[in-house]
């Protein structure tokens, strides 16, 4: 190979490794900072949380991730007074290292609120929309990460911190579908754990490039590292994937990647999962299996051109219900809505239809018609 043709294939598994990043990695709020904090083990409460000042007063609990903030103190003084002005009594819960937003959210359903707001990234998200599940609390969405893709997939503000508080004030009450991945671990000792999502799951490449990114090189370049990490498994070998639907139809594969959706757009309004839905019952699945850099290049091609039908290296299911079973004694990362939590050598994805009620804006109001005269009765 040429100098000229040794370049241009660098630069070109660069960009594409660049591309495949954003487009099938950057799916949660994985970029932001962890959504932990190494405060105390209980959740810390003021006084407000505590204490009500009229009964009569409808209730807000605010579960906040404090490590998205140099104050939260200052953005809870903020949201109390927008609170006030809508006649709610806000209640304040931080989420720690060990409970990052189930804990509190318990708490606060058991407070008798009537609304609980997530305020943090995606997977404090997940963390209250896992307790709230088949309840009758609604829960609002407050930005607070990086990614936000809940928000973005659901029309709803993504960078407005009081837009989005005043529709979870004033709203209306929608139902949406839940996830449940549950991932057999490396170990065959363990049990089973299940985990709950509302925007994506995924199995190989993608949970790769997350769970091996070097810590050190996060905390002095941030997103550079998972180009970085990525570029370091661009020529890894597809994987072998037994996969069924609904107890169903079966396919094999040789895949680099398999990632489940509940939601279909990525950041950039990228449709990786074009027929989602979040309210239809079902997840959408797709199976990534490139060669090599070029492979990729179509990849991404037909997925941001949408011209991906049919093609054999992107293939799209609908199902209520999935299995993944990998070859022999083989394991890939998985990652949920951007979080790595681990290796698995099988897993299954069902949905919970309208397991989960969000509050979401007011419709906008039609027009009158009048008639084709434009005239009153």
């Amino acid at each position: 190979m040429t100098d000229l043709a040794l370049l241009l294939a660098q630069l070109v598994s660069l960009a594409v490794v660049a591309t495949v990043v954003w487009t099938t990695v950057r799916i949660g709020d994985g970029f932001s900072r962890a959504e932990t904090t190494s405060g105390s083990d209980e959740p810390a409460e003021t006084d407000e949380t505590v204490e009500t000042d009229d009964p009569q007063r409808p209730k807000v609990a605010v579960v906040v991730n404090p490590t998205k903030f140099d104050d939260d103190t200052e953005v809870e003084r903020h949201l109390r007074g927008l609170a006030d002005e809508h006649g709610w009594e806000l209640l304040w819960w931080r989420t720690t290292a060990d409970d990052t937003g189930t804990g509190q959210t318990r708490e606060a359903v058991e407070a008798g609120v009537d609304l609980v707001c997530a305020l943090g990234g995606d997977g404090t998200v997940r963390a209250v929309a896992a307790e709230l599940r088949n309840s009758d609390v609604p829960m609002g969405l407050l930005p607070g990460g990086t990614g936000n893709l809940l928000a973005r997939n659901l029309g709803l503000p993504y960078d407005s911190l009081d837009d989005s508080f005043r529709i979870a004030l004033t709203g209306v009450d929608r139902a949406i579908d839940v996830g449940v991945l549950s991932i057999v671990p490396r170990d065959t000792q363990e049990e089973p754990k299940d985990y709950h999502f509302l925007v994506m799951a995924g199995l190989g490449f993608d949970a790769s490039v997350m769970a091996e990114a070097p810590e050190q090189l996060k905390s002095r370049i941030g997103w550079g590292a998972y180009v970085v990490s990525g570029v370091r498994q661009l020529y890894g070998n597809r994987f072998e994937a037994e996969v069924t639907f609904d107890g169903g139809k079966t396919v094999h594969r040789k895949v680099r990647s398999i990632i489940i959706g509940n939601v279909g757009r990525l950041q950039g309004g990228v449709e990786l999962l074009p027929d989602a839905a979040v309210d239809d019952g079902c997840l959408d699945v797709v199976l990534l299996s490139p060669r090599g850099v070029m492979g990729w290049a179509a990849v991404i091609v037909r997925i941001l051109t949408k011209t991906r039908r049919g093609h054999r290296r992107v293939e799209h299911f609908q199902c209520q219900e999935m299995t993944v079973d990998l070859a022999g004694h083989h394991v890939e990362q998985v990652q949920l809505d951007g979080d790595p939590i681990g290796p698995a050598h099988a897993l299954t994805a069902k949905v919970l239809p309208n397991a989960l009620v969000l509050r979401l804006p007011q419709p906008a109001p039609q027009p009158a018609h009048h008639g084709a005269t434009g005239h009153r009765p």
